[in-house]
C-alpha cells in the first residue's frame, strides 16, 4: 500500500512510519507533504529517499490532489498536520485518510486543539487518563470514526511536557500498527484492545513492549 504522509513539524511520527515501512513491510511511504517548506518532516523524507513536497497553499485542494495522485497514494496519513484538509481532498479519498490526535477523543478536540494545547487542557481537567486516538478524517476537525486508541496514565505531578512525552512514545507504536494493518487488509481497519493489553501503568516502556505486537486485533469495518 502506497502511503502519503502529511506533517507540519519535525516528523517524529513520520520517522516511526519510515522505520516500520521498510521492505518487506506491506506498506511503503510514497511521498511526504508539508505546509511548511522548512518542516523537519521534509528533511526526514529526503534522508530516507522519499519524495518531499512543500505546499504553496494548504487550501489549494487541486494542488494537494495532484501530489497525491502523482505519487499514487492509496492511504493518506496526517501525522502532526495542523491544517484542515480541503473538503475536495477528503471527498476524493473518503475513508482513506487517517489522523493521529494526542488525546482520547471525543474529548479535547477541535480547532486549535493540538500539541501542548491538548495536554494542557487534559491536565486542567483533572483527567487521570490520556493517550492517542487515530480516526478517519472527515470535513470536521477530529470528528471521524475512531480507528484505535491507547490510554496512558496522567500522573499527579505531570506537566504538559512530561505528559506529551508519554503520549508520544505510544503514538510511535500505535500509528505504524494501524498503517500496517490497513496495508494488510487493503483498507482502514479498527484495532481493538485484546484482554488487558492496554493495562494502564506508569511505565511507558512496559506499555510499548506488551501491547502493540500481541495485543491488537483487527476488526474490518462494515
Amino acid at each position: 500500500m502506497r502511503v502519503a504522509v502529511l506533517a507540519s513539524g519535525g516528523g517524529t511520527n513520520l520517522q516511526a512510519l519510515l522505520d516500520a515501512c521498510r521492505e518487506p513491510a506491506p506498506a511503503q511511504i510514497a511521498v511526504v507533504v508539508s505546509n511548511h517548506a522548512a518542516a523537519g518532516a521534509l528533511e526526514r523524507a529526503r534522508r530516507a529517499g522519499v519524495p518531499a513536497v512543500a505546499l504553496e497553499d494548504h487550501r489549494d485542494a487541486q494542488a494537494i490532489l495532484a501530489v497525491l495522485r502523482r505519487h499514487r497514494a492509496e492511504l493518506v496519513v496526517l501525522a502532526g498536520y495542523l491544517k484542515l484538509l480541503p473538503a475536495e481532498v477528503v471527498h476524493a479519498f473518503r475513508d482513506r485518510i487517517i489522523n493521529i490526535h494526542p488525546a482520547l477523543l471525543p474529548s479535547f478536540c477541535g480547532k486549535g486543539m493540538y500539541g501542548h494545547h491538548v495536554h494542557e487542557a487534559v491536565l486542567a481537567s483533572g483527567a487521570t487518563l490520556s493517550g492517542p486516538t487515530i480516526h478517519v478524517v472527515t470535513a470536521e476537525y477530529d470528528r471521524g470514526p475512531i480507528v484505535a486508541q491507547w490510554p496512558v496514565p496522567v500522573s499527579p505531578d505531570d506537566t504538559a511536557d512530561t505528559l506529551a512525552a508519554r503520549v508520544l512514545a505510544v503514538e510511535h507504536q500505535l500509528l505504524p500498527a494501524v498503517v500496517l494493518a490497513a496495508a494488510r487488509a487493503g483498507g482502514v481497519v479498527r484495532l481493538l484492545a485484546a484482554g488487558s493489553a492496554f493495562t494502564v501503568t506508569a511505565d511507558p516502556a512496559r506499555i510499548v513492549e506488551s501491547a502493540v505486537p500481541a495485543g491488537l486485533i483487527q476488526s474490518q469495518e462494515e
